[in-house]
């Protein structure tokens, strides 16, 4: 069953009273909501994904409920909450959705230690891999979701998982998070792109997602070997910029990229080195996505 066979009353319940047990990659996530928007934006954006009703097994188990007290009449609030484990402050109601995925990355990134996790947007093309490292900011995100609608299958658009025992970078397709300015560029760039809702004033600015195509869900079962690493920085008015980058100087930009690299020590130096030696690197300065994509096109025929 996927989440596209609930009705919207049937999705709300569920989420409200047993929670639904959301597979996403490598993962089940344990959802538990009764908050209309939650299930508003589960049905809107993660309609192709499997899910159990009730959930009989998750790797990790959430809930976002509403602030009680006063906070449910004046100024109303989302809690969330890790196994019964809170580690942030509430938010305001209206931006319950947004909450959801930026927990889940706090999730994956701070127990899913059989990889090392760096902070990239992944997609891949005939079998080869692009990691897009780098600092929140430095345009992953857009780029991400501009090549997913270039025919470029989407791993994620937050976090490369790099399998510890293997050395595979594992899909985790969720939908694609764009902040400000970058909304509207994709909305004329991709037309066709589903959005959810838009979310202002979050501390991120005006936030909203953009649905990962169904083929990207479908195929999250496939790992694929990276063929090329990137640091990719938009720079507005630039002309595209590209620069071999020595191994030495990435597997320096990864480490200080890697969530839980403190955490796997020489596991997580070997894994990063793995990586670094077996990809093409780059440094990449963009402006205008249409020069961009061009690159990108170049690599995949193997001429950068």
């Amino acid at each position: 069953m996927i989440i596209a066979d609930l009705d919207p009353a049937r999705l709300r319940r569920a989420l409200a009273e047993t929670g639904l047990g959301l597979r996403i990659g490598p993962f089940i996530v344990r959802l538990h909501s009764p908050i209309p928007s939650v299930a508003e934006g589960l049905g809107r954006l993660y309609g192709r994904y499997p899910v159990e009703i009730p959930p009989v097994f998750a790797d990790i188990h959430m809930s976002l409920f509403p602030a009680g007290g006063l906070r449910r009449f004046y100024r109303p609030q989302v809690i969330f909450s890790n196994d019964g484990y809170s580690p942030f402050k509430p938010l305001p109601l209206v931006q319950a959705f947004p909450f959801f995925e930026w927990s889940l990355n706090w999730c994956v990134a701070t127990h899913a230690h059989e990889y090392a996790i760096i902070h990239a947007a992944v997609v891949e093309r005939a079998g080869r891999v692009a990691i897009l490292a780098g600092a929140p900011g430095a345009g992953k995100s857009t780029l991400c979701a501009a090549l997913i609608h270039r025919g470029w299958r989407l791993f994620s658009d937050e976090m490369a998982l790099v399998s510890l025992s293997s050395g595979e970078i594992m899909p985790l397709p969720r939908p694609v998070s764009l902040k400000n300015a970058s909304i509207d560029l994709i909305r004329r760039f991709a037309p066709a792109a589903v959005f959810g809702p838009v979310s202002a004033d979050t501390h991120k600015g005006t936030v909203a997602h953009v649905r990962a195509p169904d083929d990207s869900v479908a195929r999250a079962g496939e790992p694929g070997r990276a063929a090329w690493l990137l640091l990719p920085r938009y720079e507005a008015g630039a002309g595209l910029e590209v620069q071999p980058l020595g191994r030495a100087r990435m597997l320096m930009e990864l480490a200080a990229q890697t969530f839980n690299y403190h955490i796997l020590g020489e596991a997580g130096f070997q894994a990063l080195a793995q990586l670094v030696d077996a990809s093409a690197c780059y440094r990449l300065h963009y402006s205008r996505l249409e020069e961009a994509m061009g690159f990108f096109e170049n690599l995949a025929q193997g001429s950068p």
